[in-house]
This record gives C-alpha cells, structure tokens and sequence, in this order.
C-alpha cells in the first residue's frame, strides 16, 4: 500500500503523481498505483482541472481502479455539461431559477444525468482525452490522444478517434478471460514485483 504521504512516484521530476493521494472529494475514489502526469498545470490540482462539471447537487462519482496511466490533459466531464434534450428548448431555465422564478430543487433538471463514469484497473488514458459522464471503461483498455468516449470501452480494447470507436483487441478472447479472472492489479505488492518479468514480456504463462 502507498503511504498516504506519498505523491510523487519519480525522484526524478514532479509531474507525475499517485492520483490517490491528491485527491480530496469523497466522491472521487482512485486505487492504488494510478498516477497522472501534467507538465502544463501542476498535477496535485488534477480534481480542480481535470474532473469538470462535477457538482455535488448530482450525487456521482468518478471512480478509478489501480495501476491506471493518465495523461496530460485528460478531461472527465460530468453531467451537468449536458442539457436537456428532452425538452422544447435546450436553454438551461433551471440553472437560472432567481430570473423565472423556478425552484433551486430543480436545477438538475437542466441537464440529461447520465451517471458515473467507472474507469476499472491497468487503464491507459492518452494525452487530452475526454470520457463523458455514464461511460464505464473496462480493465485494460487504451483510451488514444483526444478521443471522445461517448460510450463503454470493452476490457483490453484500444479506441481512439471523435467519438471514440475500437480500433483493435489488445488479446484474443481467451487471454482477455484469463488475465480478468487473474486480476493481478489485487496481488500484494511483494507478488507482482516478483512477476515483473513475465508481466512486462507479456508471458500469461510465466506469471506465478
């Protein structure tokens, strides 16, 4: 386990941070090992702005599994971002209840809620992405440079593009079965060192 007293993974430079320990919101949960890099904005201010549009009126969540690479840029756009598509008018009357005299209770209906986003374990997110609110991405995937992900990312899938469409598998089905049943992001920390080699080589049979 991480002390909570450690952000910066790298004696080597600050703009990689282990995300878990610089986020505050409790609605925000990050695992283990997951680390954001910035080398624009300072990367402790990830929640501020990275995670857009998240209000606490909504009741979501973002929430980040372990061993998750984001990079630069990338953005988490929540609910209240959207309008209501159902309605005459896409105007937001709700947000402004003092000017026509609507109840402050009603500003979410302003907005389509689309729920949370759910990003699972051993996720790359590309530079400048963007991952809209009801999105869940599955572990293992690869999210590329400025994709819009409008939609659930399968485990081990690559997408990339506006809006984002799979690009390719990163296994067959079978190793995709195996390596989510193995789960190894949940090993002790002493196991996976020990099974850095196969990991890193891409040998499922080497892994003990």
């Amino acid at each position: 386990m991480i002390p909570q007293w450690k952000i910066y993974p790298r004696s080597q430079g600050h703009s990689t941070v282990y995300l878990q320990n610089v986020v505050t919101d409790p609605s925000i949960t990050v695992g283990e090992y997951t680390t954001y890099d910035d080398f624009v904005h300072d990367p402790r201010d990830f929640q501020k702005n990275n995670v857009l549009y998240h209000y606490p009126m909504n009741h979501e969540r973002l929430m980040i599994g372990k061993f998750c690479s984001i990079a630069c840029g990338a953005k988490f756009i929540f609910n209240s971002a959207n309008h209501a598509l159902g309605s005459l008018s896409t105007y937001p009357f709700p947000i402004f209840f003092e000017e026509w005299g609507l109840p402050v209770e009603d500003i979410p209906q302003a907005w389509d809620n689309k729920g949370d986003i759910v990003v699972g374990n051993d996720v790359w997110i590309g530079y400048e992405a963007v991952i809209l609110a009801g999105v869940t991405i599955g572990d293992g995937a690869v999210i590329g440079a400025r994709a819009l992900v409008t939609r659930d990312v399968p485990p081990y899938a690559v997408v990339g593009g506006v809006p984002a469409n799979i690009i390719r598998k990163r296994f067959n089905d079978r190793t995709v079965e195996r390596l989510s049943a193995l789960g190894w992001w949940d090993w002790p920390p002493e196991r996976i060192a020990a099974n850095l080699k196969a990991i890193q080589s891409g040998d499922l049979e080497g892994l003990k």
